[in-house]
Formats: C-alpha cells, structure tokens, sequence
C-alpha cells in the first residue's frame, strides 16, 4: 500500500481534484481488475480507449483515477489526476509502486528487428554460467533465476515488467536482460525504467501494420537510446545503416560498436559455420559455439560486448558463449533416422527468412533439397507476404505456403497475397496447403535422404490463433509425429 503522492512522484500532472493523501492498494489499467482502493489509469487504446470506463471503474471501487481528461461528472471522495499522457504516466508511477527497482538491478535493454530473443536468452545464460543470479524478461519466457514466468508479450506492460523487476531484486538478482519491442517504446512501457545499458541489433521493415512506416518504426527504436542516462552504455551494430541513427542525441557516457564486416569497438570472424555450430574469432580469441549460422555470429558477438561493458574477463564469457546451446525455436532441429533434417525458426520477417536461408545455403552440399514451408500472420503488416514467398522461392528447390497465425483473417486470402510474389518460372515449385500441420507433413513426405526442411515462422510459439482463439500446436512436435508416422 502507498500514498498517491508518491506514486504520482515525477508524472507530468496538469491538475488535481481531490485529495492525493490516500492509500492506494493497487494500480489497473483494465476496468475489468478494479477493486477497492485501486488507483485507474485510463488510458487511450488502439481500439478502446480506457476513458470510456472511468465510471465504470469508480463503481468498482477505485478512489483515485489517472487521466488526460477529466470527466465533468466526477464522484465525491475520488480523486482525478489530470495528465499530459497516460501512458506514460501509468510507467512512472508502476516504478514508484514497486520502489523502482530497476535502480537496484543491472538492467540491459536490447532491441531490434531480429535476434533480440537469442541476445537476451544467451546473456541471461552467460550470466548464470558465471555463478550469477539473473533475469530475463523475453518473448520466449521470463525468468526470475531459476523460476519461469510464462511470457505473454516481448515486452509486458509497465506493472507486470516492474513487479518482475522488483521479484528479482528481492530474490538476490543482479542483473536482468530484457527484450525491448518497438511498440513497447511507443507506448511507454519502458518509460521509468533505469537502464544501465542499451543494445542495437539491427534493423529491417516490420509492423508497418502499427508503425505505418519505416522511420516512425526507426525512430520507435531508438526511443530506448533517446532515454539512456548519463552513466550507461549503449551498443550497437556497426554493420547496420541505421546504428548511427541510433546513437544520435544519446546521452550514454560509453558508446561502443560491434560488427563482423566494419572496424568496431568488438570485432568478430566467422571461420566455419556447420550444422554442429560457429568456429569464430572474437577479437583474436577463437571460439566453438553449438549455435549455427552468421546471424547468430552476429547474436554471440552482441553477447560477449555486453558482457565486457558490464566487467566480466573476455576468457569466462568465452567459456560461457562455447557452453550455450541453440534457443527454443531458432534455428532448433532434427534429424529423422532417413536423414532428413528439419529445422525449426521464427524468421517471421523478410530479413530473418534470407538469414536463415544463407545459413542453409552456406551449408548445404547442393546434392540436397531445401524444402520451405513459410505463412504470414493474420491482421500484421500486408507488404512483406509476397516478399517472403519470393525470397522462400529464392532459396529454396521446393516451397510450401501455409498458415501461420491467421488470427482473424482468412488463411488461403493470406496465402493468395504471398503467391502474389512467387515468379512465373518458380509457379511449379510451389504448393499451396492452408492447414499447417499438413503442410508439415507433405513436407517429410516429400524429402529424401539428406533433404533440408525449413519450417519457418513460428519457432518458439506452441499455439496457432485462429478467429481469437489460442489452439495448442507446435511445429517442433509436428514434425517428429510427421518422421516417427513415415517408419511406421
């Protein structure tokens, strides 16, 4: 329990009615969670706007509301807080809820289009390697040392991400590393956060859906740099065109670069990339690591900078890189007793698809098939689906389309907008099979001895949704029910 003063400590207030000297038992967002002695931010949605639920909240019990306009019918013995923004209003009072823990903890930040995942899951891990209590806030899962929190969002909301915080501090963590999504910038979740370090990975079109377009996505980004303070760091990816951009008006006293083509601050060569992983060479130390493919020199190269900036001896963190194994779902496979090995990735945009597909390439015999089998979610950004069955065809000998998450759209639509990039020439490579578990299953069928299946899209994700709802599938588990029926 707090007093409201002190939680509305640092927000941008326009004006008050009521008194701020009362206890406050909880804060919600969600009209639905009021209770008694509940402080509601009403805050405007992409679809709803929380406004429209200020009376609804007051009945429920609230006694104090947050809002950018108040309403003019106004309940006795409530009080209304006027201002600037909720958003981010409702971030700067969630760390002042929870004591603001992220002061008391080493909290990394990455972000960018892809291998923000695979970045944080491996710090998280190095760190544990070296004898340290660690957390990770993910897309895959949360973590709070040794205790998982399922993952809903990359990034949660402001409350769930300060109550994971303040868990971890209180369970004796001195570090977290934390996914940090483009739409999690733009809507404050972030905001009050005490970042010790920010982490570029690189950037390529994505949710254009949200974003509109590809500099409000840039500028999203590096929203995270704009608002390090004086005494972190900020790392970035020299070989990426937009790692300046980053770096513009950041205030960070050390800003660092990495890159595996550029002259920076940490240098990387990738000296052989096989499907039983990298041999590199990090600035003159040579390292084996069970990852595979140059996106992920990319990922370790990120990792080992990280862990420098935050003082730890290039030899442990090498010892700890060499000991980690692939992250659920990228770049996850199998191999069947024929032979064929299937691969299981999230490259769910254009550029991770061609990242994977090089990697494939780069260790493929050309005695083999690769057969792809890739969708495009549902209500998501429209303009990527046929650059990724152009770039699949590209790529690979044979193509399969399918669903991915289609959510509310319907799923051969989708499919119809993808073959919408598939050229004249490459038309005979192509099926066509909306049910995904099916597709998957063609594909296995279809492979010989030494074929390559990439299934593409989903990785991690143990669900497909479809008209809203949230059905179990993993295509991990699809493929090996797909190899284990084709001995049988």
């Amino acid at each position: 329990m707090k007093l409201l003063r002190d939680i509305l400590y640092q927000t941008r207030i326009k004006q008050v009615v009521g008194n701020t000297n009362v206890a406050i038992e909880s804060i919600c967002f969600d009209s639905l969670q009021v209770k008694s002695y509940c402080l509601f931010v009403a805050v405007p949605g992409t679809q709803v706007d929380g406004h429209q639920f200020i009376d609804k909240a007051v009945e429920q019990g609230a006694i104090a509301v947050v809002c950018e306009i108040i309403p003019e019918k106004k309940a006795d013995e409530v009080t209304y807080i006027e201002v600037e923004d909720s958003s981010e209003a409702l971030g700067i009072m969630a760390s002042n809820y929870y004591d603001n823990p992220s002061s008391e903890i080493q909290l990394i930040g990455i972000t960018g289009t892809n291998g923000k995942t695979t970045c944080a899951t491996m710090l998280y891990r190095v760190f544990k390697f070296l004898g340290k209590k660690a957390g990770l806030i993910s897309t895959v899962e949360n973590r709070i040392h040794n205790e998982v929190v399922n993952a809903t969002h990359t990034t949660p909301d402001a409350m769930s991400i300060n109550g994971l915080l303040r868990e971890m501090v209180d369970s004796g963590c001195t570090h977290c590393f934390m996914e940090v999504s483009s739409h999690a910038l733009v809507q404050h979740r972030v905001t009050g956060l005490n970042f010790k370090g920010g982490v570029f990975t690189n950037i390529t079109p994505e949710h254009l859906d949200y974003h509109k377009t590809f500099n409000e996505y840039i500028s999203a980004k590096k929203l995270l740099f704009d608002n390090l303070s004086a005494d972190s760091f900020a790392l970035v990816n020299l070989d990426d065109r937009h790692a300046e951009t980053m770096l513009q008006n950041c205030r960070a006293k050390t800003q660092k670069s990495f890159a595996l083509k550029s002259m920076a601050d940490f240098k990387a060569k990738v000296i052989d990339n096989q499907f039983s992983g990298l041999h590199m060479n990090i600035d003159g130390y040579d390292l084996y690591s069970k990852l595979v493919g140059r996106f992920n020199g990319y990922n370790i190269l990120t990792a080992y900078g990280v862990s420098v900036l935050l003082e730890r001896e290039p030899m442990e963190i090498l010892t700890a890189l060499s000991n980690i194994s692939p992250v659920h779902g990228r770049f996850e496979y199998v191999i069947s007793p024929d032979q064929v090995t299937a691969i299981v990735d999230f490259a769910h945009t254009p550029d991770a698809l061609v990242n994977v597909l090089k990697t494939i390439d780069e260790i493929r015999t050309n005695n083999e098939e690769v057969i792809t089998i890739v969708g495009c979610g549902g209500n998501r950004d429209t303009t990527k689906r046929p650059e990724m069955a152009k770039i699949a065809c590209r790529w690979s000998n044979r193509v399969i389309l399918t669903s991915d998450n289609p959510r509310f759209e319907d799923p051969q639509a989708i499919i119809d907008e993808m073959m919408k990039g598939v050229e004249p020439q490459d038309y005979r490579k192509v099926n066509s099979i909306v049910n995904r578990s099916e597709a998957i299953k063609m594909a296995c069928s279809i492979a010989s001895s030494g074929d390559i299946i990439l299934i593409a899209g989903k990785g991690h994700e143990t669900y497909q949704e479809v008209n809203g709802e949230k059905k179990h599938f993993d295509d991990m588990e699809e493929v090996n029910k797909s190899f284990k029926m084709l001995r049988e």
